[in-house]
């Protein structure tokens, strides 16, 4: 059965208010209390009676957990400016989140790391990130690369690692509901094609046994060296005030035994000669 897409969102700030209200479970009332706001002046400001301040639609968004993107939808259409910036990662205001994101990149070598965007598009990676690729079919390298669809597509991570479903489906999972949560269409649309690429894997029955311990997923990735057995870490950034920044997040892959760390540091120095 295909995944429901996400509701069209409506216009006016307070057909936006519900909208979010409605999407988090909310009633009035909880709002209210919340927000610390009368219901009646909630209600007010639902139905168009009431034109709110930017303090209080500000105030009213935190309450509802709204993303950063669509704050600066809801600002604007109660007419106020927006009140988050999205700069392109290369924009020289992200220069220090640039430089930070880097030296964070680095530091994680001998272990392979990158970075994604909200769509899981591929922004920057360090050098041992070569290794998730080394193998895939070239067509899932085409700019812009996107790791959703390396990860999960026969000819992708599956092709030179023993990654299955299971390694995969708490992100497919949280990912789906932060598509539903922020009504992003396009990420739904890539979760769904990422599941479609985990229920084709298992239907095969040639899908590798799990090598998880009991704690984690884990996989092995082959690598010139022999298999290199993974797990992974995803961080996104703690307090951010930008969109493009806040959609970004840290993919690293450290090593699940002291085997295969000294591998991958066996890895790093021959690339280094």
């Amino acid at each position: 059965m295909a995944t429901p897409r996400a509701v069209a969102q409506p216009t006016s700030a307070g057909e936006l208010l519900r909208f979010w209200r409605q999407r988090r479970r909310m009633s009035q009332l909880d709002l209210a209390v919340a927000a610390e706001v009368s219901t009646k002046h909630l209600s007010f400001v639902e139905t168009g009676k009431a034109r709110p301040s930017r303090q209080l639609l500000v105030h009213l968004a935190d309450a509802l957990a709204v993303p950063l993107r669509e704050r600066n939808r809801l600002l604007l259409a109660g007419g106020f400016a927006p009140p988050h910036r999205e700069r392109p990662f290369q924009d020289r205001a992200m220069q220090p989140l640039r430089q930070a994101l880097t030296a964070l990149l680095t530091a994680h070598e001998p272990n392979p790391a990158l970075i994604v965007n909200a769509h899981w598009e591929l922004v920057a990676a360090n050098t041992a990130a070569d290794l998730l690729f080394d193998g895939v079919h070239p067509d899932l390298l085409t700019p812009p690369v996107n790791l959703l669809r390396l990860f999960t597509h026969p000819d992708g991570l599956p092709r030179i690692s023993t990654a299955t479903p299971v390694c995969s489906r708490p992100l497919i999972d949280r990912l789906r509901r932060q598509a539903h949560e922020e009504t992003d269409d396009a990420l739904l649309d890539l979760v769904t094609e990422a599941e479609q690429h985990l229920i084709a894997a298992e239907r095969t029955g040639r899908e590798p046994a799990w090598t998880g311990d009991g704690v984690m997923a884990t996989f092995e990735l082959t690598t010139r060296l022999g298999p290199v057995r993974l797990f992974t870490v995803i961080a996104t950034l703690g307090a951010p005030l930008d969109v493009t920044a806040a959609d970004l997040a840290v993919e690293t892959f450290l090593p699940a035994d002291p085997q295969s760390g000294t591998r991958l540091r066996a890895l790093a120095a021959d690339r280094e000669r």
